[in-house]
C-alpha cells in the first residue's frame, strides 16, 4: 500500500515537473534567436567602439595639426606685421 502510495506521489511530481518544463522548452528556440541575435549586435557594438576610438585618435592628431598651422600663421603674420 505504502509503495502505490510513493509511486503515485512521484508520478504526480513528474507530470507536475513536464507541465512546467513544457512551456520552457517551447521557448528555447526563439531564445536561441535572440541570443544569436545579441551575440550579433555585441560584435558590431564592438567594431563600433572600435571605429570610434580610431575616429577619436584621427581627431586628436587633427587637432594637433590645426595647432601647429594656426602657431606657424601667428609668426607669419608677426613677421608681415612687424
Amino acid at each position: 500500500m505504502v509503495k502505490w502510495i510513493v509511486l503515485a506521489v512521484v508520478l504526480f511530481a513528474l507530470v507536475v515537473f513536464v507541465l512546467a518544463l513544457r512551456p520552457v522548452l517551447a521557448r528555447l528556440p526563439r531564445l536561441r534567436r535572440a541570443a544569436v541575435a545579441l551575440q550579433r549586435r555585441a560584435g558590431e557594438a564592438e567594431a563600433l567602439r572600435e571605429t570610434a576610438e580610431t575616429l577619436q585618435a584621427r581627431a586628436e592628431a587633427l587637432q594637433e595639426q590645426l595647432d601647429t598651422t594656426q602657431r606657424r600663421m601667428a609668426v607669419i603674420k608677426a613677421k608681415r606685421g612687424g
